[in-house]
């Protein structure tokens, strides 16, 4: 399998072309499938016959998460249960899981757009890919497992967990990509160094990283412990699972988004108004050729913004630049809005911190406090009190100065947070 060379060069005009003409479909699809979307048409005065263009997408309802979650487990399906040939879940940790399901054609798409994404990421059918994202109802694993064997490669599906086995695996399988978050991949480093493997001595040359938000800090961080060049993955359980954009080898300079089955937007998070291209928002996406749960205008509330200017690799596909955060991961301290990645970059900006940390919010009286909790190395662990406080001091002036919020800063044993084979989590929330 090789670049898909016809597809992901398309001119805009052809690619905006395809993009109607699959909109139209999948509108008449819902409408005659879905209750809540007729009934979010019907309330609308639309019917899916007036969308005449791309620009006609302003009219239409927005889908949000709570939505799939009022219509648990299955009402939000386009198909009926015969033709759903596989179902994936969220893990419902902050309110009712979030069901979707696939026909064969959509896992056929999926298998291709994450094949897709393995060569973006300069992967090819020669290469053992050891796949360390989760299986079962998490999108990740599976997700990556179909694209690498679409893609002809061999497959280790180790999946999550048992990490000093993952360690020694690398070594006695010596495979040529990793895919796991990139805060697992520092966790098997370190698990890798305490077994007495060097990773980056292995053959490993790609890491393919997502399912979190992460820094160029820690990108380069990963690669300098690892060995490799370390790629930016992005995808969504409602909308489809991993693949949905990937940066490239040749210019790594932003996400190329499938624009072939995916419609995107930045609206304003806040009043939901579409923004000019360039600016920092809230992504938003409408599935053109999903079949068992299609969704319009899904609001992701994933901050990012999007580049159409051409890509030297030659795709013409947008580019969303790597995300900020989470509008609802924003915290609010003090009046001041700060997002977990502003602080990491700071952390991961000074000498002798490791890349784990956690956000504890509290709150004291009618005032919310933060303070920063990370992790030393072992060398700095060993100084003396003074000078780790005199660094608390230096991270907590340049996180006063850089994003205008007051944090006390905590300087803990080395291996104290904890780790996750998952997301890592950042915020803990004390304020009950």
């Amino acid at each position: 399998m090789l670049f898909d060379y016809e597809q992901e060069t398309l001119p805009r005009e052809e690619l905006e072309a395809l993009q109607l003409r699959r909109l139209q479909t999948q509108c008449e699809r819902v409408y005659a499938n879905v209750p809540f979307y007729r009934k979010k048409f019907d309330e609308a005065g639309l019917k899916p016959s007036e969308i005449r263009s791309l620009s006609d997408l302003t009219n239409l309802p927005f889908t949000e998460k709570q939505d799939l979650r009022n219509h648990y487990p299955f009402g939000m399906f386009a198909v009926p249960r015969d033709q759903v040939v596989r179902v994936h879940a969220s893990s419902g940790t902050t309110g009712r899981a979030t069901v979707v399901g696939y026909t064969r054609r959509d896992i056929r798409n999926w298998s291709e757009l994450m094949a897709r994404s393995f060569m973006l990421a300069g992967a090819n059918s020669n290469d053992v890919i050891h796949n360390a994202y989760g299986y079962g109802l998490f999108t990740g694993g599976l997700g990556a497992h179909y694209g690498a064997e679409r893609l002809g490669a061999t497959v280790i599906p180790i999946s999550g967990g048992s990490t000093k086995r993952q360690a020694v695996l690398l070594k006695d399988f010596a495979p040529d990509v990793i895919c796991c978050t990139p805060s697992y991949a520092l966790h098997l480093h370190e698990a890798a160094m305490e077994a007495g493997i060097d990773i980056a001595k292995l053959p490993l040359r790609i890491g393919i990283f997502g399912a979190e938000p992460w820094t160029d800090e820690m990108r380069r961080d990963v690669e300098r412990k690892m060995g490799l060049k370390a790629m930016d993955i992005y995808g969504l359980s409602e909308v489809m699972g991993p693949g949905v954009a990937m940066e490239c080898i040749e210019a790594q300079n932003g996400l190329h988004i499938q624009e072939d089955h995916f419609l995107v937007e930045i609206i304003n998070p806040e009043t939901g108004e579409i923004l000019p291209p360039g600016s920092t928002g809230e992504l938003v996406i409408t599935t053109l050729t999903k079949e068992a749960i299609p969704l319009i205008r899904y609001r992701t509330k994933d901050l990012t913004s999007l580049d159409y200017t051409p890509c030297k690799c030659g795709r013409t596909f947008a580019r969303m630049h790597r995300l900020m955060g989470r509008s609802d991961d924003m915290l609010i301290i003090r009046g001041v809005n700060v997002f977990p990645s502003q602080i990491e970059s700071i952390l991961l900006e000074t000498e002798g911190l490791t890349p784990h940390y956690q956000l504890i919010i509290k709150r004291e009286g009618t005032l919310d406090t933060l303070e920063v909790q990370v992790e030393v190395d072992e060398k700095l662990f060993s100084d003396a009190i003074k000078n780790l406080q005199r660094l608390e001091g230096g991270i907590q002036k340049n996180i006063k100065d850089f994003l205008g919020v007051t944090a006390k800063v905590k300087l803990v044993e080395p291996r104290t947070i904890e780790r996750s084979a998952g997301k890592a989590k950042r915020i803990i929330d004390q304020r009950g």
